[in-house]
């Protein structure tokens, strides 16, 4: 098995696209009308990302500081340090991994946990 999409909602799609297309460089996909606004980033192997304009059921749920102890989606990065560089210039935090590999926890626009691993 393999994953084919992971789905995350989110309130805001412009800040969404900056944060998924200009801070991780993810490319958008085609999306058809599913009756509701979002979009589609796509990965490696068919793989997607899917951004969905929903009602949060989340929000205001209390979520750990390292996002490591929460739900996350890991993402596999060739440089990491070209995607601190731009987290850092764009003033979203981040926390490193504390396992001690080459990989850290940042959280999109809304609160999503989005993790990145440097991979060669």
């Amino acid at each position: 098995m393999k994953i084919m999409h992971v789905g995350l909602i989110v309130g805001d799609l412009t800040a969404a696209a900056s944060f998924y297309g200009d801070i991780l460089g993810l490319k958008p996909a085609a999306r058809p009308d599913l009756g509701f606004s979002g979009l589609f980033f796509d990965l490696a192997d068919g793989q997607q990302i899917h951004l969905m304009q929903l009602d949060n059921p989340y929000q205001g749920c209390p979520q750990p500081a390292h996002g490591g102890r929460d739900r996350h989606v890991a993402l596999s990065t060739d440089d990491l340090t070209a995607i601190r560089n731009k987290l850092d210039a764009a003033g979203i935090g981040y926390t490193m991994s504390k396992s001690g590999r080459a990989a850290l926890f940042t959280r999109d626009p809304d609160g999503n946990v989005i993790e990145l691993c440097e991979m060669h």
